[in-house]
């Protein structure tokens, strides 16, 4: 409660007669956390060992229709659970993903003769191309890749060249294919990995029944800190496995290869707790039943038939007509190298020729100093579909904030309540920062969505500072309530001077 015209922030601790005030105020609101309910099930026997040859011969190959279940409506739906506004362009992609599944079902040799519909996305920084693009990559759980065009030159200068980007698809897909034959694997590998566990506890010399206790012991994890003996790879795959990125393969191929020439990648015996055991023995038992073969396979089909490629900022490349011949010249050799790519061709990798002509392009750009009609007509051509994305206003900042199931402001209460925070935004705070925003945005550099992190960290940078020092571990969680007053105290002074908020929003 305020009193006085004061501003104030109300921080009320659950614990008897405490209360503290900020050097600040506030007042907003936050949607309650949506309740979502799970259903788990378990199997009631767990499966033995797969042998190696039959787990890699008779694994399902991979859906590349799994989109086949969704119609374009809803594709929207899942989009507009992430994106707010930007109908068009939803529509779009949905268009475009749904044509690829009925490509498939359609009989050769026509299949082979229908395109992609690729899609040039124009519209302002932050309005939401990029993740459209990786909601629909994830929806499809297709092989993506992200580029941006600035970063490739013309053939014959120094830089990257356009076919890196299908390397890097094909790479991407790789881990791709590994990761969802491994969750296909998964009983099997547990259970490989259990036995192994058990085996090195005990011995092999042991009664059932003593191995039966054991293993239930193991099952309600009631063994994790026990030590325990175990074979593994010196240079186990998990180490660079989490190099999800481009390039990770490459990587690990080469360590692969210096290893076998100078001998080492023998398994060694390492002694260590049973919780750290398990993730090593999970990825040794995953290169035993997931055949190499069968991955690189799979990888470059699902890399030729359902991958997307989204290349950024592609207006930084295409110059206005005035120019075009200036200092920039190059920036239509890049077009020209990227033209074949688009339109279908062969590209080498070092895991074979990978083919383009089916892959789905979206390209985007702001196009602020040159329009989409200054690129090569021949690549204008092979984007046929154009989506004009909207500049974000008020209102969409406000749905920003508050529609989407991870918003912005959803996520900074997730953060503070593991510190014993609840923190808890007014409506007219929210209505606030959505305007501020578009104020900043208006006066300064538009920066679109991205403008709302800058301003929501200004806001909470003090709690989330002072956090530890608020709660401790046995208290119930103290509540922050943010209102208007407290958004206009705490952005007033970078209002105050434009070019002091350049710098700071």
């Amino acid at each position: 409660m305020r009193r006085g015209g004061s501003l104030a922030v109300r921080m009320l601790a659950a614990r008897s007669g405490m209360e503290w005030t900020p050097s600040f105020t506030w007042t907003s609101f936050m949607a309650p956390p949506q309740a979502r309910s799970c259903a788990s099930s378990a199997a009631a026997t767990r499966p033995s060992p797969a042998s190696p040859l039959s787990l890699a011969t008779d694994l399902p190959a991979p859906d590349h229709s799994i989109s086949s279940e969704l119609t374009p409506r809803q594709v929207v739906e899942l989009l507009d659970r992430y994106i707010v506004g930007q109908a068009a362009a939803k529509k779009a992609v949905a268009n475009a993903l749904r044509s690829r599944w009925r490509r498939h079902k359609v009989a050769s040799p026509m299949r082979e003769e229908i395109v992609p519909k690729n899609i040039l996305m124009i519209g302002p920084t932050g309005c939401g191309k990029t993740e459209i693009a990786r909601r629909l990559a994830k929806l499809a759980d297709a092989p993506f890749v992200k580029v941006e065009a600035t970063k490739f030159t013309e053939v014959g200068f120094h830089g990257r060249d356009v076919d890196s980007i299908i390397r890097d698809l094909v790479d991407n897909a790789i881990v791709m294919i590994k990761q969802r034959m491994k969750r296909e694997a998964q009983a099997a590998i547990d259970a490989a990995v259990e036995d192994r566990i058990i085996s090195a506890l005990l011995g092999e010399n042991v009664t059932q029944e003593t191995r039966s206790s054991f293993r239930e012991l193991y099952r309600d994890k009631g063994l994790e800190d026990r030590m325990v003996e175990i074979e593994v790879p010196s240079s186990p795959a998990r180490i660079l496995g989490g190099l999800g990125e481009a390039g990770g393969v490459a990587m690990q191929d080469m360590v692969v290869r210096v290893d076998k020439l100078f001998g080492r990648g023998r398994d060694s015996k390492r002694r260590m707790r049973v919780s750290e055991a398990r993730p090593l023995l999970e990825d040794a038992e995953a290169e035993k039943l997931v055949s190499s073969e069968v991955v690189l396979r799979d990888a470059i089909a699902a890399a030729e038939q359902d991958g997307i490629v989204f290349i950024d900022e592609i207006d930084k490349i295409v110059s206005s007509a005035e120019n075009r011949y200036g200092a920039d010249a190059s920036s239509e050799g890049v077009q020209r190298d990227l033209l074949p790519i688009i339109e279908g061709s062969v590209v080498s990798t070092k895991h074979g020729n990978v083919s383009t002509d089916h892959m789905l392009f979206i390209a985007s750009g702001a196009f602020h100093s040159c329009k989409p009609s200054d690129m090569m007509a021949e690549l204008q051509g092979r984007l046929p579909v154009r989506v004009e994305l909207k500049g974000l206003t008020q209102d969409d900042f406000h749905r920003i904030l508050t529609e989407p199931e991870s918003n912005m402001l959803r996520q900074q209460a997730a953060l503070l309540a593991t510190e014993g925070i609840s923190l808890r935004f007014t409506d007219a705070a929210v209505r606030e920062i959505a305007r501020t925003a578009e104020e900043v945005n208006a006066s300064v550099d538009n920066i679109g969505a991205r403008r709302l992190h800058t301003i929501i960290e200004r806001i909470v940078e003090d709690v989330s500072f002072e956090a530890p020092e608020l709660t401790d571990s046995g208290s119930r969680p103290m509540e922050v309530v943010v209102d208007r007053e407290d958004i206009v105290k705490k952005l007033e002074d970078l209002l105050k001077k434009q070019d002091l908020s350049r710098y700071v929003l």
